[in-house]
């Protein structure tokens, strides 16, 4: 589990993350959503350490991030897993050195441990016959599923995905949300997934905090997002005529 309590987060002048408390819990698929500006992506990186929060502490089963040592702070980082948006794959590598890179960076494995180790995570993404290709033969949604294998063959406690959809087709982006749940359960990990599209929010979101303005405006679950009256979530959430109808439906069958 992650837990955020209080904390804030300038730049210059620019307020940008305003006091936010939220828990991420383990074996769940926890999202981040809100427009853009919000916070999320600055939010995002603060859980991963990237920036350090002004105010307020972030702690990871209990650990807090600020009064762990620079050694600790290293083994800390070496349970966590990142999605990035756009894969970032190295072009020079075949997909198996991609998923490999961690094992060279945080382990002592031997060449054909690290194989191993890899080949097992591309099996569980379904990409069996991938391991000699390079990421530029690779389809968006195959280079998505090299992205996410590479970043649980560490077996990490936390996995962070920064839109993991972006620049995907609807079809491929089920496939990829589905995978990301299913892999969370299975490993039990504590997921954060900062996105912007509800199919996603509907379909995964397990858990689900919405920020606005540097704010938290409102935390609950796919199921209990239906039922708010919160207006900052509604406007963000039925922007669309589609979930104003698929609302709709929802509210009438369980009124």
């Amino acid at each position: 589990m992650i837990e955020v309590k209080e904390i804030h987060k300038s730049f210059g002048d620019a307020h940008v993350l305003k006091g936010i408390s939220a828990s991420f819990e383990k074996g769940k698929t926890n999202l981040i959503i809100g427009q853009s500006g919000s916070g999320k992506t600055v939010f995002l990186k603060c859980l991963l350490g990237l920036f350090n929060q002004d105010k307020g502490n972030i702690s990871y089963n209990g650990k807090i991030y600020s009064e762990l040592t620079d050694d600790q702070k290293r083994d800390l980082r070496s349970e966590m897993g990142m999605v990035f948006q756009g894969s970032a794959l190295f072009d020079s590598m075949t997909i198996l050195e991609n998923v490999m890179f961690p094992l060279r960076m945080f382990t002592n494995l031997s060449k054909g441990e690290m194989e191993d180790r890899a080949d097992i995570v591309l099996n569980r993404v379904n990409l069996v016959d991938a391991h000699h290709k390079f990421p530029a033969e690779a389809s968006g949604g195959m280079q998505k599923r090299v992205a996410i294998a590479r970043a649980i063959v560490n077996n990490p406690k936390y996995l962070f995905c920064d839109e993991p959809n972006s620049g995907l087709d609807p079809k491929t982006a089920i496939v990829i949300d589905n995978l990301i749940q299913e892999i969370t359960d299975e490993y039990q990990i504590t997921t954060v997934i900062n996105s912007h599209d509800m199919n996603s929010v509907m379909e995964i979101g397990e858990k689900i905090v919405f920020l606005k303005d540097g704010l938290k405006a409102w935390e609950g679950s796919n199921e209990t997002i239906f039922k708010t009256d919160n207006e900052v979530v509604t406007d963000f959430v039925y922007s669309s005529n589609l979930f104003k109808k698929v609302r709709k439906m929802y509210l009438e069958e369980n009124s």
